[in-house]
């Protein structure tokens, strides 16, 4: 569900020294060699990969474990979480709705949910079915996400508090990556289908391009018996962690899959919606995802062009080497997703990671394409694992910095005692400092229950945090403090969740 373009865009501006190496024969011969070798070096436990050209499914393979340091083997049909790749699944049913006549994805929100709000009242009163599905409310990307990313806030509970956010731009002028608006999005379906999102999906998509092993909603994932486990790196160390609970924003990022399912899923897409002699999707509604709605930017590519980024429903939409390419990448709690499609070619390429620590998900997407498009060998892999590198040696450090500035038991400006109490937050809704273990604190979250975040004192009224999450993050909260009395506290969570920090307020 959590978008990682921004990522993967900064990987691009690097370059890289030309190989020889027979591109021709890149998916036969060295492919496998390719993943293995970047299995090993980005620390990544399984993956599957899934490439289907001309109507047939000429790769697909899994690699790598379920778990790490268990050996239960990935294959073609294991699952995993696909995130933000759910998304073109609800812009087609949308779509489908559309070519039946059921609803126009013109048609404003307000004509199916009533109760849909915004800051900016005007704004929601105009607000149609696509400002949703492409991200142009005027929201900053993410925000809001940590409200309602892995929390027990229902669908109804999200829509009803994407009214109290405000808008960082105006309607409609700056493209802002917006999960909740895409739950809202969803929830049209229940209104004019009578099913629920997940039902329909399944009546509608799932069922008939046979996407047996699919799951809809992330509260089924760990009872399927073939699955991947989620990793992440904490402190430099990959270790499991809890499947993410996405149910509450499921047409953002919930559903799970396999390479074979995803497989089937491109198949149909790039055969305008048939399977064999079948119409299971409309191919207007396939071409209404791809129309571009929004400019995301720019980006400048290892081969030196720079390449447009736009936004359709459910998809990017970019221009690389005089192709057209409609993709989009998922990340949520331990993995990282793409899928490509390059509708010119027949090309789709499916990509599933079991660790959300690693962009080779995107660097394989690259090196396949450049393959069938007969570009030089660039070794993406090896490009974007000297970025990481670095990244994570930089981070590493200063958290080490960090952890030294604790061990020096620097005492805060107030005793403990007095940080503690009730906090508010008028999005968030409210929070509570207790006082923990061996001169910390703790945090608990009223929508995040499972989770907690512990204070050290860092001098002043500045605090080293820690959630009990990793996905969350590794921070520094400072407190706000009026004639010696705490008056609040800002939160800020992991850019993977939020880019927006929260101000709570001290209430007792």
């Amino acid at each position: 569900m959590k978008k990682v373009y921004l990522l993967i865009l900064s990987f691009f501006t690097l370059a890289a020294s030309a190989q020889n190496i027979d591109r021709s024969k890149f998916i036969k011969d060295s492919l496998d060699n390719y993943v293995n070798r970047a299995l090993t070096n980005w620390r990544i436990p399984g993956a599957a990969v899934c490439i289907v050209k001309d109507g047939k499914i000429v790769f697909m393979k899994g690699y790598g474990t379920k778990e790490l340091g268990i050996m239960n083997k990935v294959d073609e049909n294991t699952l995993f979480m696909i995130g933000s790749n759910t998304k073109a699944f609800t812009a087609t049913a949308l779509a489908m709705l559309q070519a039946d006549k059921k609803l126009s994805l013109d048609d404003k929100v307000t004509k199916y949910i009533p109760e849909f709000k915004l800051d900016n009242k005007p704004a929601a009163e105009l607000a149609i079915i696509k400002d949703l599905l492409s991200h142009r409310l005027g929201f900053r990307t993410f925000q809001g996400d940590f409200t309602f990313y892995n929390s027990n806030l229902t669908r109804h509970e999200v829509i009803d508090k994407l009214g109290q956010m405000k808008a960082t731009y105006p309607f409609r002028t700056t493209w802002g990556y917006t999960n909740s608006a895409f739950l809202t999005a969803g929830e049209i379906i229940p209104r004019v289908t009578g099913k629920q999102w997940e039902a329909y999906l399944k009546e509608n998509i799932f069922a008939p391009l046979g996407m047996t092993n699919t799951l809809a909603l992330s509260a089924d994932m760990p009872k399927a018996l073939n699955r991947t486990v989620p990793h992440t790196l904490v402190d430099g160390r990959l270790m499991a962690i809890p499947y993410a609970n996405l149910d509450g924003l499921a047409p953002a990022g919930s559903i799970s899959s396999s390479a074979a399912d995803m497989g089937k899923w491109v198949m149909a897409l790039l055969n305008d919606g048939k399977v064999g002699n079948r119409q299971v999707i409309p191919a207007a509604a396939i071409q209404a995802t791809r129309q571009p709605q929004d400019i995301v930017g720019s980006t400048r590519h290892l081969n030196g062009e720079t390449n447009y980024v736009l936004y359709g429903l459910g998809w990017m939409i970019q221009d690389y080497s005089n192709h057209r390419l409609v993709m989009h990448d998922g990340g949520v709690n331990g993995y990282v997703t793409s899928v490509t499609l390059v509708p010119q070619d027949k090309l789709g390429i499916v990509i599933l990671t079991n660790t959300d620590k690693n962009a080779f998900f995107d660097a394989l997407r690259w090196e396949i394409m450049d393959a069938y498009f007969k570009q030089r060998f660039r070794n993406y892999s090896e490009v974007y694992l000297a970025q990481s590198k670095a990244e994570s040696a930089a981070s590493l450090e200063a958290n080490r910095k960090l952890r030294d500035t604790v061990a020096m038991m620097r005492k805060p400006q107030l005793s403990m005692d007095k940080y503690t109490g009730k906090y508010s937050n008028e999005l968030y809704g409210n929070m509570e400092v207790i006082q923990g273990e061996n001169n910390t604190l703790e945090m608990r979250f009223e929508h995040h229950q499972k989770m907690f975040a512990k204070l050290q004192p860092l001098g002043g009224n500045r605090f080293y945090v820690t959630f009990s999450d990793p996905t969350f993050g590794k921070a520094i909260f400072p407190f706000f403090v009026q004639d010696n009395k705490v008056t609040g506290v800002r939160v800020k969570v992991a850019d993977f969740v939020e880019y927006n920090p929260y101000d709570f307020k001290k209430v007792n």
